[in-house]
């Protein structure tokens, strides 16, 4: 999903890309991503693989472990091995969702789940296998090319009359399109370290879920619910929205404008 976009970004930018898929390049693979990122020899590799399955990393934290921080450290090690830079895309799930206002880059991480220990893990081997690092933080990721909330609403709406969803979980739903731009100017840039990047704004699962009805025309009735009752295998954080404390941060659109080109771009 953010790989396809990532592509069409730095193609728009004039980059040369050079996409690899899961048969071509296995990040938990290490002779697999040695042999693509020497093939290519880049001067910036943007790890986009990633185990996502939240519930999942926490029935299997191993296999989450495998992808997201075994993977990252392969993927860094291989970019450092080019001189090339190296760019992580990680998670506000690091965060534990306590803090009273949203969270920047000097917050201390403190992950609830399997997944956002896994993501964590992830941005201390990229930082540790190549000092010309850039670790990104997201949040709720959209976009058209792959499963996502939005097209789960939707598919949803398309034949049910009402849907559940909680209340008491916020962060900043982020279109893929919209990150992917920012994640191609920053890596013209050697502003490395870890960064926050997700859209403006901030919703509920469930302020969203009655937004995209809403702008997509879709007559369904939302109701809501708390995670405790919903009962998911994985712990999440309750506030999760991101901030950045950089002057020159580059900043995403807010999470309205994503929703509304998503739909437009969807059809």
């Amino acid at each position: 999903m953010l790989g396809r976009d990532l592509v069409r970004a730095a193609e728009l930018a004039n980059h040369e890309v050079t996409a690899t898929a899961h048969l071509e390049c296995d990040v938990t693979d290490r002779a697999s991503v040695d042999r693509a990122v020497l093939d290519a020899r880049p001067d910036a590799v943007v790890n986009c693989a990633a185990y996502t399955d939240v519930d999942g990393a926490e029935r299997d934290p191993e296999a989450a472990m495998r992808v997201n921080a075994d993977g990252a450290r392969n993927v860094a090690a291989a970019a450092a091995d080019q001189d090339a830079s190296v760019l992580y895309v990680s998670t506000d799930y690091v965060f534990d969702g306590h803090k009273d206002g949203l969270y920047v880059e000097s917050d201390e991480p403190n992950p609830l789940s399997g997944y956002g220990a896994s993501k964590l893990a992830g941005e201390v081997e990229t930082a540790v296998a190549n000092p010309q690092h850039y670790i990104v933080r997201s949040s709720w990721l959209f976009g058209t090319a792959g499963r996502n909330f939005v097209e789960t609403m939707l598919d949803l709406g398309g034949r049910e009359s009402q849907v559940v969803v909680v209340r008491d979980q916020v962060g900043s739903p982020t279109y893929t399109a919209h990150l992917a731009e920012g994640l191609v100017r920053l890596i013209g840039t050697e502003a490395f370290g870890l960064h926050h990047m997700a859209a403006g704004g901030q919703c509920s699962w469930y302020d969203f879920a009655v937004a995209i009805f809403d702008r997509a025309g879709v007559d369904c009735r939302v109701l809501s619910t708390t995670t405790d009752e919903l009962g998911r295998p994985a712990p999440r954080p309750e506030y999760s929205a991101l901030g950045t404390q950089y002057d020159d941060a580059i900043h995403l659109p807010d999470w309205t404008d994503g929703l509304d080109d998503y739909l437009a771009e969807r059809g």
